[in-house]
C-alpha cells in the first residue's frame, strides 16, 4: 500500500505518533484490534509497527479510514525508530504491507486484562478502544518510567476502564505480573507486550492458564540470533550453495549474496521471513512458531536461527 503522512504528534517523552492516510484511491484495507503493519523506510530498511487507533471493518466510511502507529525512539536500536524520529514529514508517502495480526483480541472474553511496559502500549491501545465500543470490561496494568513517558495516558483514562498507572521504581513502577495472573479468574483473556524480562514473568506465571486464555507479543525473540556459522544454506531451486560465516545469520548471508528474501523485524517475531526448510535441521531460535512447528522443521526464521546439521536445504 502507499500511505500518505496526515499527522504526528508527541505522545509522551520520546514517543511520537503517526497517523496515515491512503495515498491512493483505494481506500485502507480494514483490521482487527492487535494488528500490525510493515512499513518500508529508507536504506531498505522494513519494521513492524502496531495500530494503536479503534479498528474499522469493511463498512467504514472511506475518507475516515486511518492508521496509527507509535515509535519510541532508540538511539541504540537498528536504526529504524532513529530514522522515524528524523525523517518523514506530513505529507510524505511510505509503502507499507496490509495489516496482519499474531496478537487478537478475543472480543467475547468475560473480562480482559492487560499488562504493558512501556512503548507497549501501543497494540493494546487499540484493544481498549475496541472493548470501549463493544462494552466489555477491561482491567489495565501500565508501567513507565515517569508519567511524562506514559504514551496514551489521557485517553487510557477518557475511555472508563480500569487502569493502574505504575511510573519508575519509586512510584511503584514494578508490576507484580504473577499476583495479577494469580489473581484473575479461569475465564479472563490475560495481554502482555512490554520488556523482555515482563513478557518471561508473565508466560511463567501463566504456564498452568488454559494456553487459549494467554496472549503476548514480543518486541524481539527471548534468545539470542543464531551467528555461530559454520554451516552451508543450498538454495532448493537453484542448487546455489552459499556458506554462512561465524558472526552472520541465514538472512544476513541472503542478502549479501543478493538473494531477495521477505523480511521486516529481524527480532524473530513478526514471521515475515519464513522460510520452507526441505533438508536439514534448523537451530531455532524465533518467538513466531509454536513448540509443535519447531519439532516439525518444516519451515525456519531466516532472520535469527540457524542450523545444527552441516548442511540447510531451503526453498528459496
Amino acid at each position: 500500500m502507499a500511505l500518505r503522512l496526515r499527522q504526528t504528534r508527541l505522545e509522551a517523552e520520546d514517543i511520537v505518533s503517526f497517523e496515515f492516510v491512503s495515498a491512493g484511491d483505494a481506500p485502507l484495507p480494514p483490521f482487527e484490534a492487535g494488528a500490525h503493519i510493515d512499513l518500508h523506510l529508507a536504506g531498505g530498511m522494513v519494521r513492524s509497527y502496531s495500530l494503536a487507533n479503534a479498528p474499522f471493518d469493511a463498512s467504514a466510511d472511506p475518507a475516515r479510514r486511518s492508521y496509527l502507529i507509535a515509535v519510541q525512539r532508540d538511539d541504540a536500536g537498528r536504526g529504524g525508530a532513529a530514522w522515524m524520529h528524523a525523517s518523514p514529514r506530513v505529507g510524505d508517502v511510505l509503502r507499507a504491507t496490509r495489516p496482519g495480526n499474531d496478537f487478537a483480541l478475543a472480543e467475547d472474553a468475560p473480562r480482559s486484562i492487560f499488562i504493558a511496559g512501556g512503548i507497549g502500549i501501543t497494540p493494546v491501545m487499540s484493544m481498549l478502544r475496541r472493548l470501549a465500543v463493544l462494552g466489555r470490561p477491561w482491567r489495565l496494568h501500565y508501567a513507565s518510567r515517569s508519567p511524562a513517558r506514559a504514551a496514551f495516558a489521557d485517553e487510557i483514562r477518557a475511555l472508563g476502564g480500569d487502569a493502574d498507572f505504575r511510573f519508575g521504581p519509586s512510584g511503584g513502577g514494578r508490576i507484580d505480573v504473577a499476583a495479577i495472573v494469580r489473581e484473575a479468574a479461569p475465564d479472563d483473556h490475560l495481554y502482555c507486550c512490554g520488556p523482555a524480562r515482563m513478557i518471561d514473568a508473565f508466560l511463567e506465571a501463566c504456564a498452568s492458564r488454559r494456553p487459549d486464555t494467554v496472549h503476548c507479543e514480543r518486541f524481539a525473540a527471548a534468545e539470542a540470533p543464531a551467528t555461530g556459522g559454520g554451516y552451508d544454506v543450498v538454495l532448493g531451486r537453484s542448487g546455489l550453495r552459499l556458506a554462512v560465516l561465524p558472526g552472520k545469520t541465514i538472512l544476513d548471508t541472503l542478502l549479501d549474496h543478493a538473494i531477495d528474501v521477505p523480511y521486516a523485524c529481524t527480532a524473530g517475531v513478526c514471521g515475515t521471513c519464513r522460510t520452507p526448510v526441505l533438508e536439514g535441521e534448523p537451530d531455532h531460535r524465533d518467538d513466531f512458531l509454536g513448540e509443535e512447528e519447531k519439532r516439525a522443521n518444516t519451515s525456519i526464521m531466516v532472520c535469527c536461527s540457524g542450523s545444527r546439521s552441516p548442511t540447510l536445504v531451503l526453498d528459496i
